[in-house]
């Protein structure tokens, strides 16, 4: 064997170990960046105070931030399983208890998304009511949630409308409060109705048959337990109907539930003003993932963000960024830096195309995005939750945040909205006086939590078309519950087979902070 041979043996092996020294240190570059970008439960030092010549030591502060910055700043923070409940409890507990709004509904959205289990809702609806009485309309509006789906306190939707009504600052007498009230009045007089006639059917069966029963006592001795127990029945049955029928009559005069005691963006955003009314600023973070290094490509994400970025722009006065097929940590620092653009009367939309996926944790799923660099399931390392991305969107300052998401399980970020969303949803001065000033959070997703549609002949996907052709025909001040109605009988009628696949959703991001606003396109 040469010495050349050697040397150049040698060589080679240095510059392996080089290689792998450099790849495994921009892996573990790209995980502690990710780490630092996360928002955690963050338990801020106590401050320093001088009061009368004594000084004395605040207790710690619970704010939700980035783990760098909690870091920064001297903070303390669950560094592994952020997943686990119990860790975020201990953070808002103390400060719940001591009458904490903000404090209480963070509990409350704890209990409500489970502690590694079942979720408690009587807990969840009890730490929104201290809230919620306190005037805080994040809290009015989850604990209207509770009761409109009936988890942890009794089915009401008119006492899930007057919680959404106090949550929107709506006063009683309003007439799209009133209107509400009295549709859902008329359907639940009509409800009560038919189960009293169903009732009284059974009544009048049960009463022919006791007398039927009576007539033969005489030669059977052996029916009176019978007639006994259907009595009972009977009575039962009577007692109810005048239960109903006591709801029915309070109906007719209704009273309401009493009022309880940046990203690298152009810089070309301006205020957008309508009938001297001022909107705000707008800003779009445009997301297309087309090209994927571990999975199938798509044929649309590219085509579709670019136009929808381009329309934005230019008839909607968004300052826009477009992603074109970002790794994870792209993403992760795109959505990060949105908090140093916004101020609190902006505006943001959040498009996003390409592959999702979901994974079970604990009792349910979550939803991710998946970057171009996203490797096959199950691996999720380079995956972004969207856990992550709301998080990020509750410390946000903007006031309207809409999350549109052209891909599969994107349905998983939010929350089903309360009834009045879209029923409410067409433009009136009067919808716009009380939306305007209330944050929102919303999503919509072109599917239900299934795969959806890829592209098609126009090289956009389905739901694509349906969202670019309505915004692009708008011309009026356009709110997001009547583009997405617009949008549903769009892609129902484009791809009529894909019934319970291709089914957009609009949903509330309710642990992102929403409290009953709305999301405005106003076109120039």
């Amino acid at each position: 064997m040469s010495a050349r041979w050697l040397a150049a043996l040698a060589s080679t092996a240095l510059a392996a170990t080089a290689a792998a020294q450099r790849d495994a240190g921009r892996a573990y570059e790209g995980f502690t960046t990710v780490q630092a970008l996360q928002i955690v439960d963050c338990l801020l030092p106590g401050q320093v105070r001088v009061v009368g010549g004594r000084t004395y030591l605040t207790p710690r502060r619970p704010t939700r931030m980035t783990a760098g910055d909690c870091e920064a700043r001297g903070g303390e923070y669950l560094a592994y399983d952020r997943a686990d409940y119990r860790a975020a409890l201990a953070v808002w507990l103390p400060a719940a208890q001591q009458g904490d709004a903000e404090a209480q509904t963070i509990v409350g959205e704890i209990y409500e998304r489970g502690l590694g289990a079942e979720p408690d809702y009587a807990a969840a609806a009890e730490w929104y009511r201290r809230a919620a009485e306190q005037g805080y309309s994040r809290a009015q509006f989850d604990l209207g949630a509770l009761y409109e789906q009936g988890l942890g306190v009794p089915q009401d939707r008119l006492a899930a409308l007057n919680w959404y009504r106090l949550a929107w600052g709506l006063p009683e007498d309003s007439v799209i409060y009133r209107s509400a009230a009295a549709a859902e009045q008329d359907a639940l007089r009509a409800e009560l109705e038919q189960r009293i006639e169903a009732l009284e059917r059974q009544v009048e069966a049960l009463e022919r048959q006791i007398r039927s029963l009576e007539g033969e006592l005489r030669a059977r001795e052996d029916v009176a337990a019978e007639i006994e127990s259907l009595r009972m029945l009977l009575a039962r049955l009577e007692a109810e109907r005048q239960a109903e029928r006591e709801r029915l009559a309070a109906l007719a005069a209704p009273a309401p539930a009493a009022r309880p005691d940046a990203t690298a963006f152009a810089g070309a955003a301006r205020e957008v003003r309508y009938r001297r009314r001022s909107f705000g600023r707008y800003y779009a973070l445009i997301i297309g993932v087309q090209h994927y290094e571990r999975l199938d490509s798509l044929a649309s994400p590219a085509n579709d963000a670019s136009r929808v970025a381009r329309l934005l722009e230019e008839r909607y006065g968004f300052d826009v960024q477009v992603l074109v097929d970002p790794d994870q940590v792209t993403v992760m620092r795109a959505v990060n830096q949105l908090n140093e653009t916004l101020t609190a009367e902006d505006n943001l939309l959040i498009y996003f195309a390409g592959h999702g996926n979901r994974l079970p944790s604990g009792q349910r799923e979550i939803g991710y995005w998946l970057p171009t660099n996203a490797e096959p399931p199950p691996d999720d390392t380079f995956w972004v939750p969207n856990e992550f991305v709301s998080r990020h969107l509750g410390r946000l300052q903007a006031k309207r945040v809409l999350v549109v998401s052209d891909s599969c399980y994107l349905g998983l970020l939010g929350d089903d909205p309360g009834f009045v969303m879209v029923g409410n949803g067409r433009y009136t001065d009067e919808y716009i006086e009380f939306k305007l000033p209330k944050r929102s959070r919303l999503v919509l997703a072109s599917g239900t939590d299934q795969p959806v549609l890829d592209g098609e002949a126009a090289m956009h996907s389905v739901f694509a078309r349906a969202l670019l052709e309505e915004l692009e025909r708008n011309d009026r001040v356009l709110t997001a519950p009547e583009l997405f109605l617009r949008v549903l009988d769009r892609v129902r009628r484009s791809a009529p087979g894909a019934s319970g696949v291709q089914e957009p959703r609009l949903k509330v991001i309710k642990d992102a902070g929403h409290e009953v606003g709305d999301f405005f396109f106003v076109p120039s």
